[in-house]
């Protein structure tokens, strides 16, 4: 009686002790839950919203609203959003990144004709019209002083333009020998304004029209894609950086 009664009371404490290892394990499974998705949240719809109210509302949720581009848009009013990513609903972690479009309103300033300007002087007319400079691709041209806008996307009084920037086709000094050239990156730009950087230097081509995909529209996981501009070159032989010749045979694609 007196040797069981020991037994007894180490199985009880036996139990206990299994009884509080399990209830532990329990607790940090419970508490560990709610640390992963306690610190989740859903992504707000913030399309059609003003930039500041959409900034208050995702601070307001742990998150971080950036602007990553500025759109013009005849159905969006200036200051408001276009597009999000991630989309609204997404399931993200506090302090998560929400990248959105800012519309610009309709377009209301007229491209300047920079052609033929010192690129400098180019820039600074570009920004006063507040317009930006995008991207710019030098040409090796002996005929030119260097720094002379040779071409420029998009044109001119052009209207219906997607971003507030203007890229440049501009002369550098020749790389190669006189009767060669670096072949520029000419994707992107208005077919005549190819065509002009080229003959600049005593090349011509004769481009293939084809016609292209229009991307849907609507909301998704990466930004929207622009459609192609008809009349704007989606391809060329040979590649941008390729030395060329007047000789050589220059293919440009061009979207119809």
């Amino acid at each position: 009686m007196s040797v069981r009664r020991p037994l007894v009371n180490l199985f009880q404490v036996a139990l206990l002790v299994m009884a509080l290892l399990a209830i532990g394990l329990l607790s940090a499974i419970t508490t560990m839950h709610f640390a992963i998705h306690g610190a989740e949240v859903q992504v707000p719809a913030l399309k059609g919203m003003t930039v500041a109210d959409a900034r208050s509302q995702t601070a307001g949720l742990g998150l971080n609203l950036a602007v990553d581009n500025r759109y013009y848009s005849s159905d969006v009013a200036a200051g408001h959003i276009l597009t999000q990513s991630p989309p609204a609903g997404t399931v993200v972690r506090h302090e998560w990144k929400v990248r959105v479009a800012e519309s610009l309103g309709p377009q209301k300033v007229e491209v300047p004709d920079t052609v033929g300007m010192d690129e400098r002087l180019a820039a600074l007319k570009l920004r006063r019209m507040g317009l930006a400079i995008g991207a710019t691709a030098r040409f090796a041209y002996a005929k030119e002083p260097e720094g002379k806008v040779l071409a420029q996307d998009p044109p001119a009084h052009a209207q219906g333009i997607e971003g507030p920037s203007v890229n440049l086709l501009v002369a550098a000094p020749a790389q190669d020998a006189p009767d060669g050239f670096v072949m520029p990156d000419l994707t992107g730009m208005p077919i005549v304004a190819a065509q002009a950087a080229l003959e600049h230097v005593g090349i011509r081509t004769t481009p293939t029209y084809v016609d292209v995909h229009v991307p849907p529209v609507g909301e998704g996981s990466t930004p929207p894609q622009a459609p192609q501009a008809p009349g704007s070159v989606i391809g060329q032989q040979p590649s941008a950086g390729s030395r060329v010749d007047q000789l050589m045979p220059v293919k440009l694609t061009v979207a119809r």
